[in-house]
């Protein structure tokens, strides 16, 4: 199913969007990036690991890859130097053949972990030997926990003694049993005093992880990725970090979730780089800027209801913040007001956009420089070596640039498929290759992406499509708003009509008049806000993607109000 088109020769018919008007296709500006050639052996282990040792990032250079610090933990100050984790990689992956010798290339390992320092460990010493790794929302219920072992079929499960006891309506479904991460064995086999290192052919077309789709539309799925997913996408961002050296220590702050494919890939970067990581644990503002001033953190991967949160709060005036110069914005689009207001209030921290999918090993499109962090609204230009098409859901037809329609890409980070679910998988991904994306979005004439909503999420008001991330970008200009989402709510006459659930500001009256009356002023008399609902929080998953279908069922049995 996975295909690679883009052998880095540029059409003769193409404009500056990278639009070709006879293919209908859009081929990415950014300099073709070669790859490892695709039939070596090579597991996402030895690449990522090869970049840290011999590309002589700036991060390490001229330093003790020894003494290198790579994971803090905030909470408890424990760290984990570069040093350590390349010995527990080489340990675990021996220690786990020995005492498991039938575990095998391909095999499935099951992964029910809160963050720690002995994650990435685990996933690099797995993925070193050929073996799957599946890791899961240390969190999430037990019903939750048992369809994702369903789905991924693990020969084997890694917990600790906090979250074992989810397992144990699953425990016969590991034939070589749960090993607890938290146990002295365990301990020991990350640290055993010499090795020699095991070599386990490892093709880059083998499965080499499986991760779970957010779920926003339906029951999470479980997508396989290749080695070469892995090993595609960690070079864009590898390169990425090359092209932009800095004269400061990379320090990131990481609240995102390990087991989700942006905190994932985030963690396999800051590896080729040679970075630090301070992990925060459970997303608390205080406590994150707190560790900001503390560790000298200089970016952090955010969601845009975290922007909004920082523009908003006074507590930034309490602490030192003046390390920080980039915040990497994904998971849905950042509006053009919050994102001005925020470089008012912080005017030396860059925010970069991005957007990705589970099913794309992660980044599809991000900007880069200065230049292109200021196009509000973008995600940025399309990643090395990708294509991409706008195609009208209705007809199939490829759109040029400044039509709407559902994005499509194609390349080397397009998933293999979802587990166990071909028809998923050929709904998805077609035979030529092209990923469909279920995002409405266009390009303009400079080859900036533009997401305008899920199209599945689209409000339906009468002949009329209306954008919920539009209204909420409105709704986030409120000076009395903290958070909000909006959501279709069922209508006789007009079809659905859009309902606003606000977060007030402490202390505000707000109310549904004036929230009505806020949207109306700004938008066609179609796409006002017509209901409106007072919660604590909005519901949102790992990644901070909003969970509509919580929130439509919390409207349409009128819960609203006792949130």
């Amino acid at each position: 199913m996975q295909t690679e088109k883009n052998d880095g020769s540029r059409p003769i018919n193409r404009s500056s969007s990278g639009y070709n008007k006879q293919t209908g296709i859009y081929h990415s500006l950014r300099p073709y990036l070669s790859l490892p050639p695709i039939d070596e052996p090579l597991s996402t282990t030895e690449f990522v690991l090869s970049l840290l040792l011999k590309s002589s990032p700036p991060a390490t250079a001229g330093k003790n890859i020894e003494s290198l610090s790579y994971l803090v933990n905030s909470t408890s100050g424990d760290n984990l130097t570069y040093g350590k984790l390349l010995r527990g990689v080489r340990s675990l992956a021996v220690s786990l053949r020995e005492r498991f010798p039938s575990l095998s290339s391909r095999d499935v390992a099951f992964i029910l972990s809160p963050p720690s320092l002995h994650v990435p460990v685990l996933y690099l010493a797995l993925m070193s030997i050929g073996v799957v790794m599946s890791p899961s929302n240390s969190i999430g219920s037990e019903l939750e926990v048992s369809h994702q072992v369903e789905v991924s079929k693990p020969v084997i499960a890694f917990a600790t003694s906090e979250t074992v006891e989810k397992l144990r309506s699953s425990s016969s479904s590991f034939p070589l049993g749960i090993v607890l991460m938290d146990s002295p064995e365990f301990l020991s086999w990350l640290n055993r005093s010499s090795v020699n290192p095991i070599q386990v052919r490892v093709n880059q077309s083998d499965p080499a992880a499986i991760l779970f789709s957010s779920g926003t539309t339906g029951r999470v799925k479980g997508v396989m990725l290749t080695h070469r997913n892995l090993i595609a996408s960690t070079a864009v961002s590898h390169q990425r970090a090359l092209q932009d050296p800095v004269d400061y220590d990379r320090v990131g702050l990481f609240s995102l979730p390990l087991f989700h494919v942006f905190g994932f890939m985030m963690m396999v970067r800051a590896i080729s780089l040679g970075e630090t990581l301070v992990l925060l644990g459970r997303f608390e503002l205080e406590a994150m800027l707190k560790a900001v001033e503390k560790y000298k953190v200089t970016g952090i991967p955010v969601s845009p209801p975290l922007i909004v949160t920082l523009v908003k709060s006074d507590l930034t005036n309490k602490y030192d913040l003046r390390s920080l110069r980039s915040l990497g914005c994904g998971g849905a689009p950042l509006g053009k007001d919050v994102a001005e207001r925020f470089i008012q209030k912080f005017p030396d921290v860059e925010i970069v956009q991005g957007y990705g999918l589970t099913e794309s090993t992660g980044p599809v499109a991000s900007t880069f420089g200065p230049e292109e962090t200021i196009k509000y609204g973008s995600v940025g230009r399309i990643s090395e070596n990708l294509e991409a098409k706008i195609v009208d859901p209705s007809t199939g037809e490829a759109l040029p640039p400044g039509k709407n329609g559902e994005l499509w890409i194609r390349g080397p980070i397009i998933m293999k498929g979802y587990v166990g679910n071909e028809k998923a998988s050929a709904e998805t991904v077609d035979e030529e290759g092209w990923l469909k994306t279920g995002d409405l979005c266009y390009f303009d004439s400079e080859g900036f992406l533009y997401i305008v909503d899920r199209l599945k999420e689209l409000i339906k008001y009468k002949a009329y499509q209306v954008p919920p991330v539009e209204l909420e970008q409105i709704l986030h200009s409120n000076p009395d708003v903290v958070d909000a989402a909006v959501v279709p709510f069922p209508d006789e006459d007009a079809g659905e009509i859009p309902m606003a659930f606000i977060v007030r500001k402490p202390g505000s009256s707000l109310n549904e008049a004036q929230v009505v009356d806020f949207v109306a002023k700004q938008v066609a008399p179609y796409k006002k806000v017509r209901r409106v609902g007072f919660i604590n929080a909005i519901p949102k998953n790992p990644a901070g993607k909003i969970l509509r279908r919580e929130l439509t069922k919390i409207a349409v049995e009128g819960n609203a109000s006792k949130l």
